[in-house]
């Protein structure tokens, strides 16, 4: 039996991020900023579970930061978009944007 080590410090880093844009994308859009045209339920639901799927390769955590990244380009695109068009919520598409390239990086 081989005994595994901690975790490097990127590694930590990127689980960290990954925490940060789910709880980002449940307060900026359950509390701070709730949709107006559709349901709270389905507007977390596009936005967390993609989020969440990643955790089925938990136990090879690159595996899971690899599907992370990809995933958040797709959250990178958004925090470009929100940014640009709204400026009520420019900070929360700002950390959305920094968590995407900690991601990714």
């Amino acid at each position: 039996m081989s005994t595994r080590g901690a975790l490097p410090t990127e590694q930590r880093l990127g689980l960290l991020a990954w925490a940060a844009l789910v709880v980002l994308q449940l307060v900026w859009h359950a509390w701070l900023f709730p949709p107006q045209q559709m349901p709270v339920w389905l507007v977390l639901a596009i936005t967390v579970i993609p989020l969440l799927l990643p955790l089925l390769a938990i136990r090879d955590p690159r595996r899971a930061l690899l599907w992370v990244g990809i995933l958040s380009l797709f959250y990178f695109c958004h925090g470009i978009a929100e940014g640009w068009s709204s400026s009520s919520e420019r900070w929360l598409a700002l950390a959305e944007i920094v968590l995407t390239l900690l991601l990714i990086g």
